[in-house]
């Protein structure tokens, strides 16, 4: 079995639901040289998360961001957590909501996704840094 591992830092990005599966798959070039495996995709922060989801209309990711917003708002009386700002302390909830990593099946050297899906960057926080990612493909 193949193994190949590659840690990068994605440019910063404003608070959104952003598609970053074409920088992954350049990141990684390694893939092309597995027939059946796994990509794991794992986010070194805990305000800011990942997830798989429609990757052709833009209003989905508009209204993903407009909904958990709704789900976990800003300002809220007993956060306690507080000191980076207003946008922290929802920042950290909705990462574990969305969640840290992600896996994607890899055929014939190329990510295994449906027609519609791509690979989010779920930016939490209003004014973040660049975000790490962790890149871990494994296979024949």
């Amino acid at each position: 079995m193949k193994s190949f591992q590659k840690e990068f830092r994605l440019r910063a990005r404003p608070r959104g639901f952003h598609i970053i599966t074409d920088e992954i798959v350049s990141e990684i070039p390694e893939l092309k040289s597995i027939q059946t495996g796994m990509l794991h995709v794992f986010i070194k922060h805990t305000s800011a998360s990942l997830t798989i989801n429609e990757n052709a209309d833009p209003t989905v990711r508009t209204d993903f961001e407009s909904h958990i917003n709704t789900m976990v708002p800003e300002n809220l009386p007993y956060y306690q957590h507080t000191f980076e700002g207003a946008d922290d302390m929802p920042a950290h909830i909705k990462a574990s909501l969305f969640g840290s990593s992600v896996q994607i099946p890899i055929t014939g050297g190329k990510l295994n996704l449906g027609i519609w899906q791509g690979v989010y960057l779920c930016e939490h926080r209003n004014n973040a840094s660049g975000r790490t990612l962790v890149l871990t493909a494994f296979g024949q």
